[in-house]
């Protein structure tokens, strides 16, 4: 029997292919856009009775002493030109905290990062790089739910990115067992 009180969103099945079966699971595709929609849709159907929502995922580790699994406090959207929306006088809310997490602050954008010349600019700012997270988040606090965001570095954000294919499952089965040990 499933848990009508959470909802477990990832951005592809292989992400979430080993989530134990008592938990909904929400596949929304690839990207800020489609995750948004995706749990925004998800939400809206419940009329107010929002479950916490588990943002599942892997991510590219911005430092090298990144390993393994993280629950970050914070998400920013780093492919918004926030400060430049600012000194127009709008809040663009590219920055979110999140309840719960570990101190570790996660960027999201629609860029997939494979480029060392990238990741390092980012490292300034944050610890990881998905593009789902903050997107998950954002919908989340719209719709008055909680969330968390949990993720597994699956690579260094450079050219071993493009190795995702491979080390997916490994983060998958990380992910399903934090599932199980923590909600």
């Amino acid at each position: 029997m499933q848990r009508p009180d959470v909802l477990v969103v990832s951005a592809t099945r292989a992400e979430a292919a080993h989530v134990p079966p008592e938990f909904e699971v929400l596949v929304t595709g690839i990207g800020k856009v489609a995750a948004s929609v995706a749990v925004s849709a998800a939400l809206a159907q419940r009329a107010g009775n929002a479950p916490l929502v588990v943002n599942i995922g892997t991510v590219g580790a911005l430092h090298a002493h990144h390993s393994g699994l993280f629950t970050p406090s914070r998400a920013l959207n780093h492919d918004l030109s926030g400060d430049a929306i600012r000194a127009l006088g709008y809040d663009p809310r590219d920055v979110l905290d999140v309840e719960d997490g570990d101190g570790t602050v996660l960027a999201t954008g629609d860029a997939f990062v494979s480029d060392a010349e990238v990741r390092d600019a980012l490292a300034r700012r944050a610890d990881l790089v998905d593009m789902e997270g903050f997107a998950v988040a954002f919908a989340a606090a719209r719709f008055g739910a909680q969330c968390r965001l949990v993720k597994h570095v699956s690579d260094r954000a450079d050219e071993s990115a493009h190795g995702w294919a491979a080390t997916v499952d490994a983060s998958a089965r990380e992910l399903g067992d934090w599932l199980t040990r923590y909600v």
